[in-house]
């Protein structure tokens, strides 16, 4: 009894102190795209964006990379600019940017890993638009496409509006500061519960699983120079392992924090970091939007590419011997995390700004085009994914009052 007290209150506590680490980094990425996504809209992004070139894909990509990271927020911007005409390889292009390219992810990877890691995301993410496109281009067919994308249009109806607003007349109003507050807690209310669900679980992970568990799971881990073959199933498993999950992009790095300081190898990492788009929700999600055909087609896409850039870029970074220490990891999920330094008052800052930004977007009653994007029904996915992060507070809150019982027990 004693030692599962003692692991539950390590679990909880490494689950608030990992948040804790990474809550101004958090705050800092959603402030940025929160600015972005008022000042640079949607409308703009559809007139700039059309079938495959070179200059779509550019854009596509600059564009995701200044969205939001939320993975279902950018599913429905994808549809929505499919929808509208733009070409199947740009809008995936602006799927795979908005998700693997964005700077809050870069932040919350920094936070957690290294710069390897950070290096990994960004170039590994124009990599993998790279692939996409070279996959694309060979296999698609015009009649897959085009059923698809009259199957986006019935979903995505004609509610957009066609203005486009000017940057710097809302940058100089006090409406544009508005927007940027709703957008603001709008992006924390799209990834609350993957980043709760996300926290708890590198938490309990870190202190309940032993590393046998891992080495049994991930053939190779912890050796220090595992063979090819234990690198690929790695990068295999990786995405088989997120694929049933429902923790988002930001919510797995922690998680992919946690694994790497067991001994996963950097290739494992990156393919674990790059499946937030083959997951289970997102396949019905596209499946809704695009019919089955196309969700199975985009699947099987985006795992072919993602498994052959984790390889590429951990075997890029071997030949340079640049590869990241395993020890970094073990730093981050065994340390002080309520240490007063440049964290706290970073996190100081960010909390007293999010309580602003919160009560002003309480406060006003204007009504506007992001307010009703953000309203839409929730299939069952989101549900479950509900009931799962009701489930993680109830752990966290039990883990609190395990923490006081179990020092109690002690002295």
């Amino acid at each position: 009894m004693d030692e599962f007290l003692r692991n539950y209150s390590e679990a909880v506590t490494t689950s608030f102190g990992l948040f804790w680490m990474a809550f101004w980094a958090f705050g800092l990425g959603y402030l940025i795209s929160s600015m972005i996504q008022v000042f640079v809209t949607r409308e703009r992004m559809k007139k700039s964006m059309g079938e495959a070139g070179a200059k779509s894909v550019g854009l596509a990509t600059f564009f995701g990379f200044i969205s939001s990271s939320c993975s279902f927020a950018a599913l429905a911007t994808t549809r929505s600019l499919f929808a509208k005409g733009a070409g199947l390889i740009p809008a995936l292009a602006f799927l795979l940017a908005s998700t693997n390219l964005v700077i809050e992810l870069g932040i919350i990877i920094a936070v957690f890993l290294s710069w390897q890691f950070v290096v990994g995301e960004y170039i590994g993410g124009l990599i993998l638009i790279l692939l996409m496109w070279l996959v694309v281009r060979i296999t698609s067919s015009k009649k897959l496409i085009e059923t698809a994308r009259e199957t986006a249009k019935q979903q995505e109806g004609d509610s957009d509006s066609s203005n486009v607003p000017d940057w710097q007349q809302l940058i100089r109003s006090q409406e544009g500061w508005l927007k940027v507050a709703k957008r603001y807690g709008m992006e924390w209310k799209m990834v609350w519960k993957d980043v709760t669900i996300g926290f708890t679980v590198a938490g309990v992970i870190a202190a309940f699983v032993p590393q046998s568990f891992f080495q049994t799971l991930f053939i190779g881990s912890g050796s220090d120079n595992p063979d090819f073959w234990q690198i690929l199933l790695q990068t295999i498993v990786g995405p088989v392992a997120a694929f049933f999950t429902f923790i988002g992009s930001m919510g797995n790095i922690p998680l992919a924090a946690v694994l790497f300081s067991n001994g996963v190898a950097f290739a494992g990492i990156m393919a674990f970091i790059f499946s937030d788009l083959v997951v289970f929700p997102v396949l019905r999600i596209q499946a809704k939007y695009y019919g089955w055909k196309m969700a199975l087609y985009i699947l099987f896409v985006f795992l072919a590419i993602l498994v052959a850039t984790a390889l590429l870029m951990h075997y890029g970074l071997s030949t340079l011997d640049m590869l990241p220490d395993p020890n970094i990891a073990k730093q981050v999920t065994n340390r002080d995390f309520f240490k007063i330094d440049y964290s706290f008052f970073l996190n100081c800052s960010f909390l007293i700004l999010s309580a602003f930004f919160f009560f002003w977007k309480k406060k006003s009653t204007q009504n506007d085009d992001d307010e009703k994007d953000s309203k839409s029904k929730k299939n069952l996915s989101e549900k479950l994914l509900t009931l799962i992060t009701y489930i993680a507070l109830l752990w966290l809150s039990g883990g609190l009052v395990s923490s006081l019982l179990f020092n109690a027990i002690q002295r």
